[in-house]
């Protein structure tokens, strides 16, 4: 890896294109290296798994009313839309199938400076890829620049920090990826990686307070607008540049600041693009924080007999997991027996209670209205509060995946005043778990996760085309996806009709 000083540059001072960040990336997207063989697998292990949390989430709202959205551009050729047939304009397609596979917070996922859902780089070329009429190895080229180009960003820059949403980096990551799947020249794709970034920079308001489905929008909005954006550059339109280091930049005033600097990583010529390797999925619809306190409170439950004899709940951990879904946050929603969906996912005192009472975790009956409002939950829910650990923050951020960690510390006090304590590092499904995730598990989630959804027969068919994803000629992409039947259809709510 080649390691890259960004800073604000004075527009007065010679900064060449060549040195520019977006141009640094655009390099990256049109290096003709060779896909691994193991990131290649792992690409087809996340293609099964979006499609799995896209299959759960299919008639839900905010899925119901993408898919609507989408539905009321019909092209041809087009590209696919989860669960119905025909072809859609690929930007509305990357916009409802982004928004299937990000519903349920279920899908994968890196943490580092920044936080990310990389996977969510691949409704928007797979789209592209679909309408273009591109194969398999040129899908797989193209998910491989665009993982790896998001996962570096996340791991160089702090977009929370500064209370700019994380979609920030997955709209540049996209464009790259679009560039490496159409082999698109440096010029170009350097462009639409800086319009990419300029019209996806917005507040971390959508995953604070009372949440809503904006939520699960914001990614698809930024994969349609990456779409869009390499649209336009094709045209031989172009971009505010330096995207990042100008005087009036990114960093200047909306990151760091003029003074701030950022060591940004990227793979040299001729290397290997394998930062999906470093990603890891979800076995528990929840915040990925949330993943090892699930697993540490089905742990935990066999050693109280009396819910009713628990005090109270301090569970130890990280600055994020603190602030963001902990009362560290100071968000009271956190506690609402009434918050919607999305706001429950964030709070993780919620969860570990669910989690401690039932010894499991399902993505709809966990969140159910009946169970979030059950009283002995409430009165659990409101004894469990979150510590900031200085050592578990710094084992956050470490860079050794030996010890980079995202759990927590329990420590549950009964009346009688006995402390039982234990603590995990990491969730069981990750790379280092005690049951790390490889192909049997994808392909397991994906079929419990359709199972009632999509038919038996369909979901062989989809599970052989996307194993075999990397050999897929020129114009067979379209089988990257599913349909169903009718009547599951019907069970979507009805929503209003809008401008489409």
């Amino acid at each position: 890896m080649k390691t890259h000083l960004v800073r604000t540059h004075r527009s007065a001072e010679d900064f060449p294109q060549s040195d520019h960040l977006a141009w640094r990336i655009a390099e990256v997207a049109t290096d003709a290296v060779e896909v691994s063989a193991s990131t290649s697998e792992m690409i087809v292990n996340r293609i099964i798994d979006n499609a799995s949390v896209a299959a759960a989430s299919l008639v839900r709202r905010p899925v119901t009313s993408a898919r609507a959205q989408a539905m009321s551009h019909p092209y041809s050729p087009g590209a696919t839309v989860f669960g119905v047939d025909g072809k859609y304009s690929p930007e509305w397609a990357a916009w409802a199938n982004g928004v299937a596979v990000r519903e349920l917070d279920f899908h994968d996922t890196f943490l580092a400076a920044e936080y990310s859902h990389p996977g969510d780089n691949i409704p928007p070329i797979l789209a592209v890829a679909q309408h273009a009429g591109r194969s398999g190895r040129d899908l797989i080229r193209g998910l491989a620049t665009g993982y790896e180009v998001q996962i570096d960003l996340v791991r160089a820059i702090s977009l929370h920090e500064h209370k700019i949403d994380h979609v920030a980096h997955l709209g540049p990551s996209a464009a790259a990826g679009i560039g490496t799947l159409l082999g698109l020249d440096t010029e170009t794709i350097y462009q639409a990686i800086g319009q990419a970034l300029h019209t996806t920079t917005a507040t971390r308001q959508s995953r604070k307070g009372q949440i809503s489905s904006w939520k699960a929008y914001a990614p698809a909005l930024a994969g349609k607008v990456a779409v869009e954006a390499v649209d336009r550059a094709l045209r031989g339109e172009g971009a505010p540049s330096p995207i990042w280091e100008g005087e009036d930049g990114v960093i200047a005033w909306l990151l760091g600041g003029p003074d701030a600097e950022y060591r940004v990583s990227l793979p040299g010529p001729g290397e290997s693009k394998r930062a999906i390797l470093d990603s890891y999925t979800k076995e528990h619809s929840a915040e990925y924080q949330s993943q090892a306190p699930i697993d540490l409170a089905r742990r935990m439950r066999e050693k109280i007999s009396d819910f009713e004899q628990i005090e109270k709940i301090v569970l130890h951990t990280s600055h994020h997991t603190h602030y963001v879904i902990g009362t560290g946050s100071n968000d009271p929603q956190k506690f609402d027996p009434t918050a919607s969906r999305e706001t429950l996912d964030h709070s993780v005192m919620y969860i570990f209670a669910v989690a401690l009472e039932d010894g499991t975790w399902h993505h709809e009956h966990s969140y159910a209205p009946d169970r979030a409002q059950r009283p002995d939950t409430v009165a659990l829910w409101n004894k469990i509060s979150t510590a900031e650990d200085p050592e578990w923050t710094r084992r956050y951020h470490s860079v050794d995946p030996a010890e980079k960690a995202f759990g927590a510390r329990a420590e549950i006090t009964l009346k009688d005043g006995t402390v039982i304590v234990d603590e995990l590092a990491v969730a069981d499904a990750h790379p280092l778990g005690a049951r790390p995730f490889a192909r049997e598990q994808y392909i397991a989630k994906f079929r419990s996760l359709a199972d009632g959804v999509i038919a038996p027969a369909e979901q062989d068919r989809f599970l052989a085309a996307a194993q075999n994803a990397a050999s897929l000629d020129a114009g067979d992409l379209d089988q990257l996806t599913f349909t169903v039947e009718a009547d599951v259809l019907a069970r979507a709510p009805k929503t209003p009709k809008g401008i489409f």
